[in-house]
C-alpha cells in the first residue's frame, strides 16, 4: 500500500535534461556515453534531490529501480546542449518508514548532494522498507532547509519525490512547501504509484504545479524487460580492462574500489542486460570518482602530487619518485580512454539494434519510458537535443 526506491532513478535521469543552455552555439559538448567533453567543465550544477517512500514492501517498484537505474542515466548521456557541461550532484532522502525518527516525521537524508553514482547506487540496493506514515510535505521542507542548493539563477534545482499515499499527509502543507520551493528556484516533479486518475485525485497532480513540475504515474508491478545484444559479451570485457585502469589512493580509495565492484555484482543480478547498462554509463563523463581514483583526481583544480603521503599509495606504486608516478597515472588514463572509445562504439551498435528489436515488440519498461518521455519534454524547453 505504499512505495519505493524506484523513483532513484526516475530522478536521476529527468533532472539532467532540463539543464539551461546559455552558451555560444557554436559550441557543443558531447554527453555520449564513453565520449570525453570537448569544452571545460562548467561551474554551474545540476542538482536533485530524491525523496523515495519507503513505507511498506512495494518489490516489483524496488525492482524496477534497482534493475533500470543504469540504461536512465545512459539516456541523459545522449544529451547533448550548447553549453559547457553542469557538474551533476544527487541527494537521497527516504520517508514514510515506522523505523525512521517520529519526531523528524518520519523522514532521513540518507546522502547529501553527491556526485557518487556508486554511492547513490549502494543506498538504493540497501534501503529496506516498514509500514509508516507518509508526510510529502514534510520531507520536502526538510530537504528545502538541510541541503544546500546553491544560490546561481544558472543551476538546474529539482526535486523528485515518490510514493503512493495522499499528498496531503502531515503538518506542513505541500503548497507551503512548494511556495518555498518556489523561492529557492527549486522545481518539485511528482512520481505516484498507481492509477494516474488516483494520483491525481490524492493531489500528486497538484503537487507538482505547485512549482510547475512534471506528474507521472507508473505501474510498480510491471516487469523490466532487457534485450540482448550481441554485443553485450565484448561490452562486459571491456568493464573488466575498465576496472583495471582505476589507482585508488587513501583509505577511501580501498574502500570504494571495492565497493565498484560490489555495485558491478548489483547490476549484475538483475541480468546481463542491466551489468551491460552500468558499463556503458560507467564509461560515461557522468561516472566521476576523483575521491579516491588518481586519474580522475588528477583533472581537478586543486590536486597536487606532492600532496600525496607515501601511505595514501597503492602498493604497486610505494617508493615511486613523483615523475614515475605521473608516468604510470598518464598511462592509466591514456588506456582508460581507449577502452571508453571501444565501449562507446559498441554501444552504438548496441543501441541500434535494441531499437530495431523494440519495432517488433510491445514491450515497454514502465519506469525507464514514462521517465525517457517526460525529461525529453523538459528538455526541448532548455535547448537540449538527443544523439
Amino acid at each position: 500500500m505504499y512505495m519505493k526506491t524506484l523513483h532513484t532513478l526516475v530522478l536521476l535521469f529527468s533532472f539532467i535534461t532540463v539543464f539551461a543552455c546559455k552558451t555560444d552555439p557554436a559550441k557543443e559538448i558531447a554527453f555520449h556515453a564513453g565520449e570525453e567533453a570537448t569544452e571545460d567543465i562548467s561551474e554551474h550544477y545540476i542538482r536533485v534531490a530524491l525523496l523515495l517512500d519507503t513505507s511498506n514492501s512495494m518489490d516489483g517498484l524496488i525492482d524496477q529501480a534497482k534493475a533500470q537505474l543504469w540504461e536512465i542515466v545512459n539516456e541523459l548521456s545522449y544529451a547533448k546542449c550548447k553549453s559547457k557541461q553542469p557538474n551533476l550532484e544527487i541527494a537521497l532522502y527516504e520517508y514514510g518508514n515506522d523505523k525512521l525518527n517520529s519526531k523528524s516525521g518520519y523522514l532521513r537524508k540518507i546522502l547529501p548532494f553527491t556526485n557518487d553514482l556508486d554511492d547513490v547506487s549502494k543506498e538504493l540496493f540497501s534501503l529496506t522498507t516498514d509500514g509508516g506514515s507518509e508526510y510529502c510535505g514534510t520531507v520536502i521542507q526538510a530537504s528545502l532547509d538541510e541541503l544546500d542548493w546553491g544560490n546561481d539563477a544558472d543551476d538546474l534545482k529539482m526535486i523528485f519525490i515518490a510514493g503512493n499515499e495522499p499528498f496531503t499527509q502531515g503538518k506542513v502543507d505541500y503548497r507551503d512547501a512548494g511556495s518555498k520551493a518556489k523561492e529557492k528556484d527549486v522545481v518539485v516533479n511528482t512520481i505516484f504509484c498507481g492509477d494516474y486518475e488516483h494520483g491525481i485525485a490524492t493531489k500528486w497532480q497538484d503537487g507538482a504545479r505547485v512549482t510547475y513540475g512534471d506528474y507521472m504515474a507508473i505501474n510498480h508491478n510491471q516487469k523490466t524487460v532487457h534485450i540482448a545484444s550481441p554485443y553485450d559479451d565484448l561490452i562486459l570485457q571491456l568493464n573488466i580492462q575498465l576496472n583495471g585502469t582505476y589507482v585508488p589512493y587513501g583509505k577511501r580509495g580501498r574502500v570504494k574500489v571495492a565497493e565498484q565492484s560490489i555495485q558491478d555484482d548489483n547490476a549484475k543480478k538483475y541480468g546481463t542486460g542491466n551489468a551491460v547498462s552500468r558499463t556503458v554509463s560507467k564509461g560515461s563523463s557522468f561516472y566521476k570518482n576523483s575521491s579516491w581514483d588518481l586519474v580522475d583526481a588528477e583533472a581537478e583544480e586543486d590536486f597536487s602530487y606532492e600532496e600525496l603521503k607515501e601511505e595514501e599509495l597503492p602498493e604497486n606504486l610505494k617508493g615511486k619518485s613523483t615523475a614515475q608516478i605521473k608516468a604510470y597515472v598518464k598511462k592509466q588514463k591514456e588506456e582508460r580512454a581507449r577502452i571508453k572509445e571501444e565501449i562507446a562504439k559498441l554501444n552504438e551498435k548496441r543501441r541500434d539494434y535494441i531499437a530495431e528489436e523494440k519495432k517488433a515488440s510491445s514491450n515497454a519498461n514502465g519506469l525507464e519510458s514514462a521517465m525517457i518521455e517526460a525529461l525529453k519534454k523538459q528538455a526541448k524547453k532548455k535547448n537540449y537535443t538527443w544523439n
